[in-house]
């Protein structure tokens, strides 16, 4: 990457996963291997840094690391337990996780481009066994409680919540707690989803991304708590 700075994603890369989605096989992508590498992962790596960096002053703990594997995430496919034998994703996906736990123990924020979509998210897909139980905990706890369900009516404001997974109240909670419905999550986020805006294609993706992180970040904030308890 050098001493370069993040200029935006060419359009190329767009086209690059549209064709992807359309020409899903081995061949082909090794074929354009060299379109992935130059005009969509480099970007990215850049992107990682320069997102991070201005993350820094929100989530002082953030994680951006522009490796594969790390805060990017890899295109190839984990077909093993899936009917889908697609080799590779048709998106890019990029997290910036702020903990001390692995990766995806850890609350975050999520960046996934899908031509002709963008989505933008934040929070915890799936709670670790452990974090669980101290979620459920903290959401009936009087103080934690109430920031969370503040923190739940900001976000709702910029996206969608999500996360409810149970039909019953767990076992040895009240079904009648002003909070019970947060206890059916196995998981707390927020995205939202738009048609590709043009700030794609320059240094203002940025700025762009970081005010909606910007507006989830009590939600964040709250998450990064638990799991200091977890």
């Amino acid at each position: 990457m050098g001493n370069s700075e993040f200029k935006g994603f060419p359009k190329i890369s767009v086209k690059f996963l549209s064709d992807l989605a359309k020409n899903n096989d081995k061949v082909w992508f090794n074929n354009n291997k060299e379109t992935f590498t130059t005009q969509l992962l480099q970007p990215a790596q850049l992107f990682v840094v320069a997102t991070g960096k201005k993350l820094e002053k929100i989530a002082p703990n953030i994680h951006a690391d522009p490796r594969t594997d790390k805060s990017i995430f890899r295109i190839y496919r984990d077909t093993r337990f899936s009917a889908d034998k697609s080799p590779f994703k048709t998106h890019l996906g990029i997290f910036w996780w702020e903990g001390d736990r692995p990766k995806m123990e850890c609350p975050g924020f999520y960046f996934h481009l899908e031509p002709p979509n963008l989505l933008l998210g934040c929070g915890l897909y799936m709670f670790s066994k452990p974090f669980l139980k101290t979620f459920r905990e903290s959401v009936v706890d009087k103080k934690s409680g109430l920031a969370l369900v503040e923190a739940i009516k900001a976000a709702s404001k910029k996206g969608k919540v999500g996360g409810k997974h149970y039909k019953q109240t767990p076992r040895g909670f009240d079904a009648a707690h002003p909070n019970a419905e947060y206890l059916l999550y196995n998981g707390l986020h927020v995205m939202t989803e738009t048609k590709i805006p043009q700030e794609l294609y320059s240094e203002a993706l940025v700025d762009y991304c970081v005010r909606w992180y910007k507006d989830i970040v009590p939600l964040h904030k709250w998450l990064v708590e638990i799991t200091k308890r977890a």
